[in-house]
């Protein structure tokens, strides 16, 4: 289970430290991970391998025509990733670009996969948080 909040600095090869106990659940069956760019936020999404095949299985059963532009879209700018032996995995410009990450950036667990942001970003989206919202929306489930 991924969680926790961590700050590292991105070098100028785009490389970044992710923290052992993420690179740890990540890599538990498989070398490698993915990154890929979040189709809601300016932020990155980290997947282990299982999580990401289960992340896209659901696409894979939608209308072919719907499936194929959304696979591509997921894919093309995604990055199989295998951290070195300094635990840095290495971000390709155009995901660097998306996130925004300039000199900061914050890995987020949540759970079954990570986030990255850039710091500036994650520090207002935090700011911004409403808990008295979340806590409405979660009883409106029951929960």
């Amino acid at each position: 289970m991924l969680s926790g909040e961590f700050k590292h600095g991105i070098d100028p090869k785009n490389r970044l430290f992710i923290p052992s106990k993420h690179r740890e659940e990540l890599t538990a069956d498989n070398e490698c991970f993915m990154v890929a760019k979040s189709i809601r936020e300016n932020c990155l999404k980290i997947y282990s391998m299982v999580e990401w095949e289960e992340y896209i299985s659901p696409i894979r059963k939608m209308e072919r025509k719907d499936s194929e532009r959304i696979l591509r879209a997921l894919h093309k700018d995604a990055a199989q990733v295998s951290p070195d032996s300094q635990g840095r995995i290495v971000l390709p410009p155009a995901l660097v670009a998306h996130a925004g990450i300039v000199k900061g950036a914050v890995i987020v667990g949540c759970g079954t996969y990570g986030e990255i942001w850039a710091e500036e970003a994650y520090d207002a989206m935090v700011e911004a948080e409403n808990l008295e919202s979340m806590r409405e929306l979660l009883e409106s489930y029951g929960l």
